[in-house]
């Protein structure tokens, strides 16, 4: 009789420890995504570290459907908290209603929702500020373009993200506000073009513009994989790094190489890891009921060859 009581408790224990679990559901864009694979990474290592924590992700495809169907899996499922990094940032109300309806708590992380600024209390968004972003790349591009002498005039590119992502909207009026400040005037827009965030189609567009045969001095590329891109499209076509200016955003470990190698010249980092772990903070502290700040931002910082050894062991 001792031994049935010992285990009936045991058992108790158990289910009681269990009920006390946390799952929470996370929709990312697209996995094939360097800095969104940094962030995922940071959010599961995080997460493991965590008793009692479960964190299941699923790769929305950059589909809008699907990432829904998600959410709504995620509800169905009964998990206490959502974190989302919406594929289409203009597009985020119906997930926004979805959980508010079941009464789930919900997080987006890295890429602004439209809505951000009508949340209901048991959502936030966790980011860093893109405001900062393309204005410190753009503005590190208009310095180094004064110090190699091109004041009197530099013609420039733009390789834009994604246009339904508020991040290379916003990247984009960065750079924009900047050239229109009057120590930066003299920078002239030749063209802009999305690149959807990819190497490959960054390099193909570098390519076409190449193509022209009309001269440039500085590429600005909202993120590092379209710098990247544009950097390889100008070496294959046997042109100097040292004659151009060539800025970026992320600080990715692909970037930094890039960096060090005298390609880049300069990008800004943005916290993956502190992102992903600062989403599953809200996300736990929303499910128990514990105020959160409806915005949190993480500082990004700038990256030049002069600091870029500070930066090797961060994304």
């Amino acid at each position: 009789m001792k031994k049935t009581l010992i285990a009936a408790t045991a058992m108790m224990t158990v289910m009681g420890s269990a009920s006390f679990a946390e799952t929470i559901g996370a929709s990312i864009a697209r996995f094939d995504d360097n800095f969104l694979t940094v962030m995922r990474n940071g959010m599961v290592d995080y997460a493991d570290g965590l008793e009692d924590v479960e964190l299941q992700v699923e790769d929305a495809q950059d589909d809008v459907a699907k990432q829904l169907d998600q959410i709504n899996n995620f509800i169905a499922s009964g998990v206490d908290a959502i974190i989302v990094n919406a594929v289409d940032t203009s597009a985020t109300q119906a997930m926004t209603q979805a959980a508010a309806s079941a009464g789930v708590p919900l997080v987006y992380v890295n890429r602004q929702p439209i809505n951000v600024d009508t949340l209901p209390d048991d959502q936030a968004f966790v980011a860093s500020n893109e405001i900062e972003s393309g204005t410190l790349a753009a503005f590190e591009a208009c310095k180094l373009a004064r110090a190699q002498g091109l004041a009197a005039g530099a013609d420039a590119y733009i390789l834009m993200g994604q246009l339904s992502n508020q991040a290379a909207v916003q990247r984009t009026k960065d750079v924009d506000d900047v050239i229109g400040m009057d120590m930066c005037n003299f920078i002239n827009i030749i063209d802009r073009q999305t690149a959807e965030w990819s190497r490959n189609e960054a390099q193909d567009q570098m390519t076409n513009w190449m193509s022209s045969g009309e001269p440039f001095d500085i590429v600005f590329a909202n993120n590092d994989e379209m710098a990247i891109g544009a950097i390889q499209a100008m070496k294959a076509n046997g042109m100097s790094m040292e004659d151009v200016i060539v800025v970026g955003v992320d600080a990715t470990q692909d970037a930094l190489v890039a960096m060090q190698a005298g390609d880049l010249d300069a990008t800004v980092f943005q916290d993956a890891f502190g992102q992903g772990e600062g989403s599953v903070d809200a996300a736990l502290a929303l499910a128990r009921g514990e105020e959160v700040d409806q915005k949190v931002y993480i500082p990004f910082q700038l990256v030049t060859p002069e600091n870029v050894d500070e930066f090797l062991d961060e994304n």
